[in-house]
């Protein structure tokens, strides 16, 4: 079964015009005010669309998000059984001090495809595409996967680059990179921007690692899995998630997950950026319309592009 081509076109204007919702409060130190901004347009533009959605990784859980819940069905209750994934502002705070790299996305997939991650901690590692199938375990040591890595590229280690939150958490992992002579791209935010990097060329990104959200583990995962690429994932819970992660359906807390079990058949994936990215160009502003980048994917009709569109005021 794949994800009706139609809905293609109508998944991008929907995180295009959530970008747009955030664009008003570049910089303007409101992150609040540019997450309500892109909820808003993009439920507004899902609840227009003829499907049968639900939100299976959105804002957070029923009490403590209005909108765009988890769990909250959208579209007209016409049209195919949806599954989707979003995040109408990754990055908020990128687009509170007007720094590159935030995005409006989200990723659909056919009922009951899509890994539902509890909004807890998530262990990553991913890498790019044409390499062996789970190459890299994260159970290995740094030392071991950069290794496996270089061999499979046949890339010199110190060639290779690797891409990771900037956090105290990642200590360890940093002094195991820098003693290897590994290149680090450190990043602030946008943890699924991050993990993407390591399928887009331009980007020049071999390897992401750490510890990030889960929810974006499952967004960078579908658009990974529409490029070939890899991602291992482990959730990070405390007692109080793991009973969490329990009521969700997830019995065994300690199990690794590869890309194909968190993502099953089709996938259609959006990504809009709001402020200039790695991957795509910001909202502009032309006077009478908006310009907006896209960068969108749809796995069984192997659409990978990066698009422009034009959206009156």
């Amino acid at each position: 079964m794949s994800i009706d081509k139609d809905y293609f076109k109508k998944f991008i204007k929907t995180t295009e015009m959530a970008a747009i919702g955030a664009f008003p409060f570049i910089g303007k130190g409101d992150k609040n005010a540019a997450d309500k901004g892109s909820v808003d347009k993009m439920r507004n533009e899902l609840n227009q669309i003829d499907m049968n959605g639900e939100v299976v990784i959105g804002e957070g859980e029923m009490d403590e998000a209005p909108m765009l819940y988890i769990g909250e069905k959208v579209g007209t209750h016409k049209g195919q059984n949806l599954d989707i994934a979003l995040d109408p502002l990754e990055g908020t705070n990128f687009v509170a001090n007007n720094l590159p790299n935030a995005f409006s996305m989200l990723a659909v997939c056919e009922k009951g495809n899509l890994f539902s991650a509890p909004d807890t901690y998530m262990e990553k590692i991913a890498i790019g595409k044409n390499l062996p199938k789970n190459l890299l375990d994260l159970d290995n040591s740094v030392e071991q996967n950069i290794k496996l890595l270089s061999d499979a590229k046949k890339k010199s280690i110190n060639k290779i680059t690797a891409c990771i939150l900037k956090r105290p958490r990642h200590e360890k992992i940093i002094k195991s990179l820098e003693k290897l002579n590994v290149k680090i791209k450190f990043i602030s935010d946008g943890d699924v921007s991050g993990a993407i990097s390591v399928v887009d060329a331009k980007t020049n990104i071999d390897i992401y690692l750490g510890i990030g959200g889960g929810p974006e583990g499952v967004l960078a995962a579908a658009a990974l899995s529409c490029m070939g690429g890899q991602i291992q994932t482990r959730l990070v819970l405390d007692d109080e998630q793991k009973k969490r992660a329990n009521k969700l359906g997830i019995k065994d807390v300690k199990r690794k997950y590869n890309i194909d079990d968190m993502i099953k058949g089709d996938v259609i994936f959006c990504a809009s950026a709001i402020t200039d990215g790695d991957i795509v160009d910001g909202v502009k502003d032309l006077g009478d319309k908006y310009e907006v980048s896209t960068f969108a994917l749809h796995k069984n009709l192997k659409i990978f592009k990066k698009i422009k569109n034009y959206h009156l005021k």
